[in-house]
């Protein structure tokens, strides 16, 4: 899966947890700063990432990704 397709996805899975529209969602978002994710939320996305892309991450490291691009990134390494 390419880096395209993986940015695609990781959009539309945080618009759906924190409610926000795909034109609020760049690369460089801040999920607590910019898009405005509580402690709950965090889980969240990481429980969404997980079932989007059908994989298991390990939680803390999941929790230390803080933008959409080391979203990307850190599923890049994980989604074969």
């Amino acid at each position: 899966m390419d880096k395209d397709e993986i940015q695609r996805r990781v959009t539309k899975v945080v618009c759906r947890i924190l409610n926000v529209t795909e034109d609020m969602v760049e690369p460089q978002s801040h999920f607590v700063f910019d898009l405005g994710a509580e402690s709950t939320q965090s889980i969240e996305l990481v429980a969404a990432m997980e079932g989007e892309f059908g994989i298991e991450m390990d939680e803390d490291a999941a929790l230390n990704v803080k933008t959409v691009d080391e979203a990307v990134d850190f599923l890049a390494k994980h989604v074969h």
